[in-house]
Parts: C-alpha cells; structure tokens; sequence
C-alpha cells in the first residue's frame, strides 16, 4: 500500500498590494507541500482570516492600511485557538526595531522582501516546523539591542519561572538565546541532536513559549542570558 503523502502547509497570505500577493501565492501553489489558503489586505483582514481558515504559517507584510502587520501578528500571537499558526515577517522595511517588535509581537520568523524564492520557501518550512528564522548573528544583535531592555508590557519571562528547568534545559535555552542551532547546541553540551531538541522543547513546554523565537526572548528578559 502507498503510504498516504504528508499533510501540505497552508499558508496564508497577508499584504496590501494585490500584485505582490499574486506572485506569492504561484510560488507557494507551485511548492508540492505548500498551499495558499487565504489572503488579506490589512491587519484586520489578516486576524479574521487566520481564524477561518487556520493555517500553518501566515505570511505577514508590516506597513499595510489600518491595523498593520505588528499589531495583527500580537493578535494571531495572543489567541489561544490559533497558538498552532506560525506567523513570517516579509518585509521592506528591514530595521532592527521592527524586528525586535515582531519577536514581542510572537512572530517566529522575519525575512526582507529582496530574498529569493527558495529563501521565502525555505523560511516557510523553518517556521512551520517551529524554528525560528533568524540568523545567529541576528539573534545576537537584536535580542542584546531591544529584547533585554526592561518593558512594562512583556510579560514572557522571569527568574521565578525558570526555576521549573532543570539544570540541561536552562543550559540548552542559553545557547539557543545564543543563536546555535539543535546540532550546535548538542556539540557544546556533548549530547544528540536529538537530545538537544527534547531539551528545548521541554523547556518551552514548562514555560508555556509558543516557539522558539519566545524562547529565546524569555531567556534575555528572565536573566538567564546577559546581552
């Protein structure tokens, strides 16, 4: 018997230029595991879509009309029903303000309009598959510039919360905080790649992260990691 192919990501599409959303919408359909089911013209548009359609990751333009793209992002981010969609930054405006505003916001990954279409692909597959898609360098640079700066409204880590970590967790969240991959981090602890994963992923299931990214902002804003 044909084993059954897996489920395609559905994808959800989010900008105010109905030109742009054409040509991202032939380049998800032409991927054989991907499918466009939905797209918005706004932030509003964006949040109601995402809650009829449900989709894997939503494809997220900054600057639209109305409720941009940060604010719609908070909203998919912040509701309990939709903690399985993923949202991907696509952007102009590639500032290290707005990228460190997504991160708060819960988006798991931001990308430059100017990329290629295998790095647009490649970055769909990275968030939907509950990675972060920011370079280590990146991770670095903005989590040392405006994650850890104190901000009355996030409330995602503390001191008093990582004390549900064991001591491999805490160690594995650091160097994911860092910017090292699963197979980077199991080189520097001594362990599998395999083992590495279960460690991050216990510790954003202790600490409630929706995903990596929130992880590693917990880690700067609880202490753990000093920018």
């Amino acid at each position: 018997m044909t084993p059954e192919p897996p489920p395609k990501i559905r994808v959800l599409l989010a900008d105010d230029q109905a030109l742009l959303r054409a040509t991202f919408r032939i380049l998800v359909d032409s991927c054989p595991d991907m499918e466009v089911v939905g797209e918005a013209a706004d932030g509003t548009e964006a949040v109601a879509s995402t809650r009829a359609h449900r989709p894997d990751v939503v494809v997220m333009d900054i600057r639209m009309p109305g409720t941009d793209g940060l604010t719609a992002t908070a909203e998919i981010c912040a509701d309990p029903e939709l903690v399985d969609t993923r949202v991907l930054i696509l952007t102009t405006f590639e500032i290290d303000e707005y990228v460190a505003r997504a991160l708060r916001a819960g988006a798991s990954g931001f990308l430059g309009k100017d990329v290629g279409a295998d790095v647009m692909l490649d970055g769909i597959h990275t968030v939907a598959s509950g990675e972060t898609l920011l370079s280590p360098q990146a991770t670095r640079m903005l989590i040392g510039r405006f994650l850890a700066a104190p901000d009355p409204d996030d409330r995602l880590g503390s001191p008093e919360a990582l004390a549900e970590l064991t001591a491999r967790e805490r160690e594995s969240m650091a160097f994911a905080a860092e910017g090292l991959s699963n197979v980077e981090i199991a080189e520097r602890m001594f362990v599998s790649p395999l083992t590495a994963r279960t460690h991050i992923q216990r510790a954003m299931t202790k600490l409630q992260a929706r995903d990596r990214a929130q992880l590693v902002v917990m880690a700067y804003q609880s202490g753990l990691v000093k920018p």
